[in-house]
């Protein structure tokens, strides 16, 4: 019988592991709450500004808008342990290296 639950995704990683999985999910149900009240507000001004006959709430949809996409960018595309997180960690790590009196560490 096949389920759509993945058990093996739900065990523990090690302990490293572990706190980096839990770090990128909290960070993600935070854009995903950020995403949801700004969708509900979003419309509640856009309600506010029919009834006024201006369009109004453009101002703060473009403001707000841009936070959420660079907090989103931030999330999902170069989160601690991301992908541009790591390329970036890795080349300081390297020239770090390089310098004269890190030779051994």
């Amino acid at each position: 019988m096949s389920t759509a639950f993945d058990t093996q995704s739900a065990l523990p990683l090690p302990d490293a592991l572990e706190r980096l999985a839990r770090r990128r999910a909290a960070q993600r149900m935070g854009w995903i709450g950020h995403a949801t009240v700004f969708t509900v507000v979003q419309l509640l001004l856009a309600a506010l500004a029919w009834r006024s006959g201006y369009a109004w709430n453009v101002w703060p949809l473009l403001g707000w808008g841009v936070g959420l996409v660079l907090h989103g960018a931030a999330v999902w595309g170069a989160a601690p342990g991301g992908r541009l997180h790591q390329h970036l960690l890795a080349a300081e790590r390297a020239r770090l290296r390089r310098e004269p009196g890190n030779a051994g560490l």
